[in-house]
């Protein structure tokens, strides 16, 4: 069954090179704390930007869970990674089971830059992967946690 794809685009007043930055280096400052296992104690969230690099969040007494893995990578251009979260929130330990996400940054203006950004591959996570898109796709989904990174480029 195939699912569609989740897509945006999003505009933020930075040029790509900064724009990557704060999604892949300071993703730690601006994805919502809500979105995570350790909510409010989460001391760490991280995109190790290398291919086969973890995504990582370290909670209390250094408990860590890997959310996912880099699979492609241009340097302040575009990156992709699996999205190792089940759709009842749950690590997703076989890659082949994980859906993923990529994002490509390209150039508006001296100070804006236009992101391409999607989700795709629902289908690998099994009889709830309709479901899993359709809860990603809404505004609690994608919207919300877009939405706190565009706030962060615009602060």
């Amino acid at each position: 069954m195939e699912i569609p794809n989740i897509t945006r685009h999003l505009q933020v007043p930075v040029p790509p090179d900064q724009a990557y930055t704060k999604f892949v280096y300071e993703i730690n400052e601006w994805w919502p704390k809500a979105y995570t296992w350790s909510g409010e104690k989460l001391l760490n969230f991280r995109i190790h930007p290398a291919v086969n690099g973890l995504c990582t969040e370290t909670g209390p007494n250094e408990f860590r869970c890997d959310w996912g893995r880099v699979i492609y990578i241009t340097e302040g251009e575009s990156i992709a990674f699996l999205w190792q979260i089940g759709p009842d929130r749950t690590p997703e330990p076989d890659p082949d089971k994980a859906s993923e996400v990529f994002l490509h940054f390209f150039k508006e203006s001296d100070q804006k830059t236009r992101i391409d950004f999607g989700h795709r591959h629902f289908a690998r996570h099994g009889q709830k992967g309709g479901w899993y898109r359709e809860a990603m796709n809404n505004p609690e989904g994608w919207d919300f946690i877009l939405d706190k990174f565009i706030q962060y480029c615009s602060a």
